[in-house]
């Protein structure tokens, strides 16, 4: 069955860097777009952003244009996000996602605090 795990979140001070990990398996990871969320308490998930199959193009939701960098290694099967500059506001339980069609598939999030 599909699965992906997170890793790397943690506690860092503003202006630090974080890159979390997603090891996904139980699909042909190669084959499909992969996505980061984040959700802060209290508001929805958003869309931090999507990287392609091959990883040859990137999006990026606006809040974390320039700071942000996600990427994959298909042959370990292994997207990542590496945050710079954090800010408080990107405190969140981050989310890694894959999509099939209809059918959306979530790890169990890793929460990232940004606070001195």
């Amino acid at each position: 069955q599909v699965q992906l795990v997170e890793s790397g979140g943690g506690l860092v001070q503003p202006g630090g860097s974080l890159r979390l990990s997603c090891a996904a398996s139980g699909f042909t990871f190669s084959s499909y777009s992969m996505s980061w969320y984040r959700q802060a308490l209290g508001k929805d998930r958003e869309l931090v952003a999507t990287i392609t199959s091959t990883g040859d193009s990137t999006n990026y939701a606006d809040s974390v244009k320039g700071r942000f960098t996600i990427s994959r290694d298909n042959a370990k099967n292994t997207l990542y996000l590496q945050m710079n500059s954090l800010k408080p506001e990107d405190t969140a339980v981050y989310y890694c996602n894959a999509k099939f069609g209809e059918l959306n598939y979530w790890g169990q999030g890793t929460p990232v605090t940004v606070s001195s």
